[in-house]
């Protein structure tokens, strides 16, 4: 009789064992593969966050350019150029604008995204120098409170 019992409590225990190891190992095999998720999210959200700053920057930069060649010669190749490079630069930053809402939770990051877009679209309706020079300003503003914004979704 005590072999019986030595029997049904090492069976016992070896399920026991068996049952405790595998939800042990589930819950840890969940662990990671939620942190997998959030690190792939999180190096997705690093590179189309720094993406559309540098697509934006660009921008930025194809405007002034757009603006100078205009005053120029509003009819000369090289403004016609300027303005296509320019609308080129635009389709850019706005598909990457895209890419940041498509991944950010925070609304809040998303208006400011928004708004360095839209700043930086705006420098080339400039009506002068000064004009120019203030939307630039804004423009670049816009751009770093885009980065200071998202650079805690990223840590």
């Amino acid at each position: 009789m005590e072999a019986i019992w030595t029997s049904v409590v090492a069976v016992t225990g070896t399920l026991l064992g068996s049952v405790i190891t595998h939800t042990f190992q589930r819950l840890a095999s969940e662990r990671g593969e939620l942190f997998a998720r959030s690190e792939a999210l999180r190096q997705e959200r690093i590179a189309a966050y720094s993406a559309f700053a540098e697509a934006v920057e660009d921008y930025r930069h194809g405007q002034a350019d757009r603006w100078y060649r205009k005053k120029e010669d509003p009819d000369g190749e090289a403004f016609t150029a300027a303005r296509d490079e320019a609308h080129r630069l635009r389709t850019a930053a706005r598909q990457v604008l895209y890419r940041v809402k498509l991944l950010t939770d925070d609304p809040e990051v998303n208006v400011v995204a928004e708004c360095a877009y839209e700043c930086t679209r705006e420098i080339s309706n400039a009506q002068d120098q000064a004009d120019r020079d203030t939307r630039d300003a804004r423009a670049k503003q816009a751009i770093e409170e885009f980065v200071s914004r998202a650079s805690p979704l990223v840590r």
